[in-house]
């Protein structure tokens, strides 16, 4: 069987880590035209207390191949996806767990889960779910289904806080919500506002991929220059705290 960091390593060939900083958006880390914030997030509800992607998930590109494939794929491609996904997201969370729970004043989550699906004619559970249960050894025993797809109608990628329902009340337990992608941050932060509503305490969000499209404006020279190949021991967190002193990448 194939060791987390012989699954996780060939991902970290394409990967790209975001970083602070101007011009990127202070909650998704999203190129932004010069703005503190982008539109979605400046427009959308404001229900996480931290939000971190570990890498761009650039439109047609490697990652956004895998995201889609461990959802969509034909078994046994799905599964193999599923196996690399679960690596990074073991492999990140092992060091950098720790990173957003200090950030939203806490030494650890208590409660761990996923964001279902944001559509209600879906049916079955979100793949995710199972990749986080099962397979992600630092967080699995943590794992709660907390959240399920409400029966309301709502628009598609919009915040609504009646898109989820809470499954039971949290008690002010600090949760960590796992996402594979974040594109508008719409099912996020209406993950986020319905445990908030159930009693959370502190939520931050964990997303594999934030969608980028490399075409948009400057995007492809940022893009290029960011640090390759992925930094497993840096996170956009600890990154932003201890500045790297190394140069950017070829």
């Amino acid at each position: 069987m194939p060791t987390v960091a012989e699954l996780s390593t060939p991902y970290g060939n394409f990967m790209l880590g975001p970083r602070h900083g101007p011009g990127v958006c202070r909650v998704c880390l999203n190129p932004t035209d010069g703005w503190g914030c982008c539109y979605a997030c400046a427009h959308g509800g404001r229900w996480l207390d931290a939000m971190v992607p570990i890498s761009y998930s650039v439109a047609g590109e490697q990652l956004h191949h895998a995201l889609a494939c461990y959802k969509r794929a034909p078994q046994p491609v799905a599964r193999e996806f599923a196996l690399g996904l679960a690596a990074v997201l073991w492999r990140w969370l092992r060091t950098h767990e720790r990173c957003v729970a200090r950030t939203v004043g806490e030494t650890s989550f208590q409660l761990v889960t996923t964001v279902p699906s944001g559509d209600r004619l879906r049916a079955g559970a979100h793949p995710l779910q199972a990749m986080v249960a099962e397979l992600v050894e630092p967080v699995r025993d943590r794992f709660e289904p907390l959240l399920t797809r409400s029966s309301k109608a709502v628009e598609l990628r919009c915040f609504s806080r009646e898109r989820y329902v809470a499954r039971r009340e949290l008690d002010g337990r600090a949760v960590l919500l796992i996402d594979d992608t974040w594109t508008t941050g719409a099912n996020a932060q209406s993950a986020a506002a319905t445990l908030k509503a159930a009693g959370a305490g502190p939520v931050a969000a964990v997303v594999i991929g934030r969608h980028v499209n490399r075409g948009w404006r400057d995007n492809d020279e940022r893009l290029r220059a960011l640090p390759t190949p992925f930094d497993w021991e840096r996170c956009a967190l600890c990154a932003r705290e201890r500045p790297a002193q190394t140069a950017r990448a070829g």
